[in-house]
C-alpha cells in the first residue's frame, strides 16, 4: 500500500459556485418564497436565520433552481437538509481524483445512503453529467429521491435507485454482477446513538449562535444521523466489505468527520491490501471535514 497522501484545502474548491456571498436578489428572483426568510443580520448584510429549518430548505431550493437548473426539490419533514456548498465540494474533489487517475470520460457513481434529498446524484449529474446508482435502507427516502429525479428533466434516466434490504451490508445486495462504478460516495452516520446525535445538534446550535456560518438544518432520521458504533464502525465495515468488490469499484470514498479516526482507517485499509489511499481535506467556514479514498486497482 502506498503512503497516504494529505491534500490540504482551506477554502471551497475553485470550481465551487458558492465561494462568494449569496446574491439574495438573484436567488429570490428564482425562488420568491425565500424573500420571507431574508433579513439584515447584525453586520447589516442580508442573510437568513440558520436556526430555522424552513429557511435553510428555502435557501437550498433557491440555490438548486439558480445554479443547477432544478425545477422541483422537496422531501418529507424530519429528513436531513444538506449544506449544498459542502456537498458540491465533495463532487468537485472526486472529479479531480478521477481526472488525475485517468478514469473514463463516462463516469458512473454509486451513492451509498442517498437520502430523501438525493443531493449527490443531483450535483454529480448537473455539474459533470455523471450517472448514478443511488441506494438507501429507508424506503421513504428512496421514494422521495425518485420523485425528485422524475420531476426534473435534467435528472431523468441518469439515476437508478436500489433498496438496501439488509442494513448490516453496504455494497452487498446493491452491487450486482457485471456492475462497474468509477467511484462510490458516502456521507456516513456520524454518531453512535440517538442521544449523541441530539447532543451534537445542541452543540451545533450553540456554535451557530452569533454566527452566519452555513450549516445544515438539524433534523434527520436515525439512519441519517447515527448507527451502532457510529462513523468509526460504519467506515471500518465499509472498508472490510469493499475488498469483496475490488473489481466493481475503481475508487471507494467516504466523508470522515473526525480526524482522530483516520489512523484506525489506515490500519484497516492496510489489512485489506488497498493499493492507494488518499485523504483530501476540505473546509467550509469553521467546519472541517475530509474525504477518505482508496482503491485496489
Amino acid at each position: 500500500m502506498k503512503n497516504s497522501k494529505q491534500v490540504t484545502k482551506s477554502i471551497l474548491h475553485s470550481k465551487n459556485k458558492h465561494r462568494e456571498e449569496y446574491d439574495f436578489d438573484k436567488l429570490i428572483k428564482n425562488h420568491p418564497l425565500l424573500s420571507s426568510f431574508v433579513e439584515k443580520n447584525k453586520y447589516g448584510t442580508l442573510s437568513i436565520d440558520f436556526h430555522n429549518p424552513e429557511a435553510v430548505k428555502s435557501l437550498n431550493i433557491a440555490l438548486l433552481k439558480t445554479f443547477y437548473k432544478l425545477t422541483y426539490w422537496d422531501f418529507p419533514k424530519g429528513y436531513l437538509c444538506p449544506p449544498i456548498p459542502g456537498r458540491v465540494d465533495y463532487i468537485h474533489y472526486l472529479a479531480d481524483l478521477l481526472s488525475e487517475t485517468k478514469s473514463s470520460k463516462r463516469i458512473k457513481c454509486l451513492d451509498i445512503g442517498t437520502g430523501a434529498n438525493c443531493i449527490y446524484p443531483i450535483l454529480g449529474v448537473t455539474e459533470y453529467q455523471w450517472s448514478f446508482v443511488a441506494s438507501d435502507i429507508d424506503t421513504i427516502s428512496l421514494e422521495s429521491a425518485q420523485k425528485i429525479a422524475s420531476n426534473n428533466s435534467i435528472l431523468r434516466d441518469k439515476i437508478e435507485f436500489r433498496h438496501q434490504e439488509n442494513p448490516k451490508h453496504i455494497f452487498q445486495g446493491i452491487i450486482n454482477k457485471g456492475d462497474f462504478f468509477n467511484v462510490s460516495i458516502c456521507n456516513p452516520p456520524f454518531h453512535k446513538s440517538k442521544k449523541m446525535a441530539e447532543s451534537g445538534t445542541h452543540r451545533k446550535l450553540r456554535n451557530l449562535n452569533n454566527t452566519d456560518s452555513y450549516l445544515p438544518n438539524f433534523e434527520g432520521q436515525n439512519n441519517e444521523l447515527w448507527c451502532k458504533g457510529g462513523e468509526k464502525m460504519f467506515i471500518k465495515n465499509m472498508i472490510k466489505e469493499s475488498s469483496k468488490f475490488s473489481k466493481s469499484v475503481r475508487w471507494f470514498t467516504t466523508l470522515v468527520s473526525k480526524q482522530d479516526h483516520l489512523n484506525s482507517f489506515y490500519d484497516a485499509l492496510k489489512k485489506v491490501n488497498a493499493t492507494d489511499v488518499r485523504t483530501i481535506n476540505m473546509a467550509q467556514g469553521n467546519k472541517k471535514s475530509r474525504i477518505l479514498a482508496w482503491t485496489f486497482a
